[in-house]
C-alpha cells in the first residue's frame, strides 16, 4: 500500500496485516504475516470464510448483474454453451432462503436433483462467516445476518426447520455468557468534526442522566434538554386515545416527535441521529416514531427516549420493546451456522458432524459442493442472467436457466425454478414476467450496510475504559463493540481481556431528508464509490481515538481487517412515512412473489421483512406454490 499521508503511517495503514486491497473486487496486492504475536495466519487462502479485506458483495461479483441492469450484457454477442445438465429444480440464490427452498423441495421429493447457483464466492448470502486464525486459535464472527431474533415467535414452519437441523434455541441460555461483560458498560465518543471536541464519556445508561449529560461537549441548553427528555415520564400526546396516539406516531418521524412534541432542543439531534442505523439503515429523521418504539434496542445500548410516559396500551412504558426473549440466540458466526447446517443436510459429504455444536468448527470441503454425482449441487461464482420457459410459459415442460461462470455463458434446464435472489434483480433475470409483477418486484430497495471486523491483539483497552461497546454518533462508523460472548462445542470466545478479539464496527450510509428508498439508493452509490483504504482508514481512526486513551496502538494492535460490504443488504421494510397503506394482498411484496407457471420467488424481500425466519417462511411458501401448481402443469 502506497502511504503518502504521514498520519496514515501513525494509524498503521502501511502495516503488513491480514488484508487485501481490491480494485473492482479483485485482489491486486496481499500483505500478510503468518507468525508471532503480530500476525494472523491464513491456513487456506482459497477458503472463502477465511478471506480478509473486502468481502461480501464485491464489484467483481456484481459486474455481470450490473451489465444486465444497464442493458449492455446481451449487446456483446453472448454465445451460450448448453451444459446438457437437467435438474428437477434450479434455485437462483444460495442464501438462507435459497438453501431452505432446496431443503423443503428435497423433503417432498427425496430423489430430486437440485442445482443452486449464486454469484458470490460463498454460500449463505448475507449470512456470511468470517474466520480469523490468530496465535494458533480460531476467532469467528458474523459478517452479515447476526442472530435468531425472538425464535419463540417464529412460524411453525421456521421452528420446525430449526429443529430438523438440530438447533435447540434453549441451549443458547448456556452457550451465551450473559455475565461475561459484567462490570463493563457503554460509552459514547464525541468526534471533533461533529461536536467540536474529542471526548469519550463512559457510564452511558449506568449513571444518572443529568450526571452523564453534564459531561458531554454540547451547549448547556442542549445538555439540559437531553437530561429532561431522558428523565421525564410525560405523555407528550395528552388528550388522545391509544389508537389516536399510535396513528399519530406512525406518521410522525422520531426526530419530529422529539423536537415538536417532547420539545427536545433541535441541537441535540446530532447526538441521536444515527441510533437507528443498525436496525433500519436510516436515521431518526426517516423513521416513524411508533416504529422506533416497537423496534426497541437489541444491544442494550440505545435507550430511545420519549416513550416512558406515553401509555401506548401495551404495558411497555419503558425503553423500547420488552425483552420477552433476550437477544442471545447467536452462533459465533451468526446465522452462517444455519446456512452451513442446511448445506450439510443437502450435501452431507461437505461437512462432518450433525449437531449445532460441531457445525461451529466444522471445516467445509468446498470441492464437494458441485460434484457431478451429487443429488444437490451448489455452484458458486455463477451469476444468473436469464430464466425462461422453453416454449410458451403456459405449455412449457421445463425452464432454461442461463448463467455466467468464469466468463462463460452456460445453460441448464429444470422442471421448475425458484428465484431466491433479490426482488430488484428478478425482472432482469426473468423477462417473461408480466409488466405489473416486474413493477412490484422493483419497488423494494434493499438497505446498504458495512459490517467491518477488526482483530486486535487484546481487548484490555475496553476493560480499562470500563465498556464493552461504544456509540460514536458523528463518526464514520457510529458503533464499535466487543463481539457476543458465545462458546459452543469446541469454540470458546476470548473471555480473558489479554486474548485477541474480533471487534464489530457498523456503517449504514444514508442521506437524511430523502425518502427511505432514495436514501438506500444514495447509500449504495456511496458504497460503490468508496475504496477499501477509506473504509480501513476510518476504522483505524475511530479505534485510535476511542481506545488510544487506554493504551491501544493501531500500528501494533490491529492484526486483521475484513470489510463485509452489503450494497444490497437488509430486505426493504415498509415505512408509514413514505409507503402507502396497501390492502391485504396488494403490497408490492405480495404482488411480486406470485407464481409464474414453473417459476416461483423466494427471499426475505418477498415478505418485506429483514429476518432469517422471513427468508425461511418465504422459501416454504415458494415450494408450496410450485407443488400446488404441479398437478396443473403439462
Amino acid at each position: 500500500m502506497n502511504i503518502e499521508n504521514p498520519s496514515d503511517r501513525e494509524l498503521g495503514m502501511d502495516r503488513p496485516i491480514s488484508r487485501r486491497d481490491f480494485l473492482d473486487g479483485v485482489a491486486v496486492s496481499v500483505a500478510a504475516v503468518a507468525l508471532g504475536i503480530g500476525g494472523c495466519a491464513k491456513p487456506d487462502a482459497a477458503y472463502p470464510p477465511d478471506t480478509t479485506g473486502l468481502v461480501g458483495q464485491t464489484n467483481a461479483a456484481f459486474s455481470i448483474a450490473h451489465q444486465l441492469r444497464d442493458g449492455t450484457f446481451w449487446q456483446n454477442g453472448q454465445t451460450s454453451h448448453p451444459t446438457r445438465e437437467s435438474y428437477d429444480l434450479v434455485v437462483v440464490g444460495g442464501g438462507i432462503s435459497g438453501l431452505a427452498s432446496a431443503y423443503f423441495y428435497k423433503q417432498r421429493f427425496p430423489n430430486a436433483r437440485i442445482l443452486i447457483i449464486d454469484n458470490l464466492d460463498d454460500f449463505g448470502g448475507h449470512a456470511k462467516r468470517n474466520e480469523f486464525h490468530v496465535r494458533g486459535r480460531l476467532l469467528l464472527a458474523n459478517g452479515g445476518t447476526q442472530s435468531l431474533d425472538g425464535p419463540s415467535s417464529y412460524s411453525p414452519v421456521a421452528q420446525r426447520l430449526l429443529r430438523d437441523l438440530g438447533i435447540d434455541t434453549k441451549r443458547f441460555y448456556r452457550y451465551y455468557d450473559e455475565k461475561a461483560y459484567n462490570g463493563l458498560g457503554n460509552g459514547v465518543y464525541f468526534d471533533p468534526e461533529t461536536f467540536g471536541s474529542d471526548r469519550f464519556v463512559a457510564g452511558f445508561r449506568k449513571i444518572p442522566w443529568p450526571q452523564f449529560f453534564a459531561q458531554i461537549p454540547m451547549s448547556r441548553p442542549v445538555r439540559e434538554s437531553l437530561a429532561r427528555v431522558f428523565t421525564d415520564r410525560v405523555d407528550y400526546l395528552p388528550g388522545l386515545t391509544v389508537a389516536q396516539k399510535v396513528h399519530k406516531l406512525q406518521r410522525t418521524s422520531y426526530a419530529d416527535f422529539l423536537t415538536r412534541h417532547a420539545r427536545l432542543d433541535p441541537g441535540a439531534l446530532p447526538f441521536l441521529q444515527t441510533w437507528t442505523h443498525d436496525i433500519w439503515g436510516l436515521g431518526i429523521d426517516g423513521l416513524p416514531a411508533y416504529q422506533v418504539y416497537l423496534g426497541g434496542d437489541d444491544y442494550g445500548v440505545y435507550p430511545f427516549p420519549g416513550f416512558v410516559g406515553m401509555d401506548l396500551g401495551d404495558g411497555r412504558g419503558h425503553w423500547g420493546k420488552p425483552q420477552e426473549e433476550p437477544y442471545i440466540f447467536h452462533f459465533p458466526d451468526g446465522n452462517a451456522s444455519v446456512a452451513r447446517m442446511l448445506v450439510r443436510r443437502l450435501i452431507p459429504q461437505s461437512m462432518a458432524g450433525h449437531t449445532m455444536e460441531d457445525i461451529v468448527t466444522a471445516h467445509c470441503d468446498y470441492s464437494q459442493l458441485d460434484r457431478p454425482g451429487n443429488d444437490v449441487c451448489v455452484r458458486l461464482k455463477s451469476t444468473a442472467v436469464r430464466v425462461r420457459h422453453n416454449g410458451h410459459p403456459a405449455a412449457a415442460r421445463d425452464v432454461e436457466i442461463a448463467y455466467v461462470n468464469d466468463s462463460k455463458l452456460n445453460t441448464v434446464t429444470a422442471h421448475q425454478c425458484i428465484l431466491a435472489c433479490w426482488n430488484t434483480m428478478v425482472p432482469y433475470i426473468a423477462p417473461e414476467l408480466p409488466a405489473a409483477q416486474k413493477e412490484a418486484l422493483a419497488y423494494a430497495v434493499k438497505t446498504p450496510l458495512i459490517y467491518t471486523r477488526i482483530v486486535i491483539n487484546n481487548w484490555q483497552p475496553f476493560k480499562k475504559l470500563g465498556v464493552s461497546q461504544v456509540i460514536a454518533p458523528g463518526s464514520y462508523y457510529p458503533y464499535v463493540g466487543l463481539d457476543f460472548p458465545v462458546s459452543i462445542g469446541d469454540y470458546h470466545f476470548p473471555k480473558d481481556p489479554s486474548e485477541p478479539a474480533a471487534l464489530f464496527l457498523l456503517r449504514t450510509p444514508c442521506k437524511p431528508g430523502l425518502s427511505q428508498r432514495d436514501q438506500h439508493r444514495a447509500g449504495r452509490r456511496e458504497l460503490y464509490g468508496t475504496t477499501f483504504a477509506t473504509l480501513e482508514r476510518n476504522a483505524r481512526l475511530l479505534l485510535t481515538r476511542v481506545l488510544g486513551r487506554a493504551g491501544f496502538d493501531p500500528v501494533r494492535d490491529i492484526l486483521a481487517i475484513t470489510v463485509n460490504r452489503w450494497a444490497h443488504g437488509y430486505a426493504y421494510e415498509y415505512n408509514a412515512l413514505f409507503d402507502p397503506d396497501w390492502p391485504e394482498g396488494g403490497s408490492p411484496a405480495e404482488r411480486g412473489r406470485k407464481l409464474f407457471h414453473r417459476i416461483a420467488i423466494a427471499n426475505s424481500d418477498a415478505g418485506a421483512g429483514a429476518f432469517t425466519n422471513m427468508a425461511i417462511d418465504q422459501a416454504h411458501r415458494a415450494v408450496t406454490d410450485l407443488l400446488e401448481a404441479g398437478s396443473r402443469l403439462p
